[in-house]
């Protein structure tokens, strides 16, 4: 890792220690280097553990094609979950407070019971690999002032990883057709975001795999235990107090609540 590297990921660090956000980094670093973004990510994370947190899972991004050519890349990216970020339960209440400028946003969450470290696993492999699914919540947020992000800012900042939540895990089986469950989210019962499983790489269990095969490149293989956020279902929307209900036809639902 580079010197300036090293004041970068000091520097998002602090951002997110302060929950005061900077001015975007990309102009920093050389055009269209990913792998450094993802040095500044290690970092961070880095430090985050020495300071007692503790590795939960992963989340994907950029899932969307949409989102994908807004930010001007073909591929997803992805963050990694730490403990402090977690709340379980069918209704839970999430604070504000260190957050930045938070956004939600509806997702289908695997869980592991093996590691995976063999690439390209065909689709009967990686449903030996899963535990079961749940409904999740991601609480996404950015460092970077007013969300104005790129692919070397996001990456670098943990893939605007926030806070998320997970629901009630049931098991899961091919037969299940992800792609086709419909996703609606409801703030204070208006419907404000709405999508289905096939928003995500056309399938969760798509985007999943696309994370075992990069997680192994990057020599750090997904894990048994691991939680695995798969991708939003549909667009987010601003975190603020208000009860946010997440659908996902299949599951029972989740409910968020925000507070100050």
């Amino acid at each position: 890792m580079s010197t300036a590297e090293e004041i970068l990921a000091k520097r998002l660090f602090d951002a997110r220690r302060t929950a005061m956000p900077i001015s975007a980094i990309r102009g920093e670093m050389t055009a269209g280097d990913i792998p450094a973004a993802y040095r500044i990510q290690k970092a961070n994370i880095e430090r985050l553990v020495a300071a007692g947190a503790r590795r939960v899972g992963r989340k994907i991004g950029l899932t969307s094609k949409a989102v994908q050519a807004q930010l001007g890349v073909d591929q997803p990216d992805f963050g990694v979950l730490l403990d402090s970020m977690k709340w379980e339960g069918d209704e839970v209440a999430i604070p504000l407070a260190g957050l930045i400028a938070p956004r939600i946003e509806a997702a289908i969450a695997f869980f592991l019971k093996s590691d995976i470290t063999k690439k390209a696993l065909g689709r009967d492999e990686l449903e030996v690999c899963i535990a079961g699914v749940s409904p999740a919540a991601e609480i996404v947020d950015s460092a970077i002032k007013g969300w104005d992000i790129k692919i070397l800012d996001t990456v670098a900042d943990n893939a605007s990883s926030g806070r998320f939540a997970i629901g009630t895990v049931i098991p899961f089986k091919l037969s299940d057709d992800l792609p086709r469950r419909a996703m609606r989210l409801l703030r204070n019962g208006t419907v404000v975001s709405s999508g289905a499983g096939a928003a995500s790489l056309g399938d969760p269990l798509t985007a999943l795999s696309w994370l075992a095969d990069v997680s192994i490149d990057f020599g750090d293989p997904l894990r048994a235990g691991e939680v695995i956020l798969s991708g939003a279902l549909g667009p987010m929307v601003p975190f603020e107090p208000a009860e946010y209900r997440i659908e996902i036809d299949g599951f029972g639902p989740l409910v968020v609540k925000a507070y100050a």
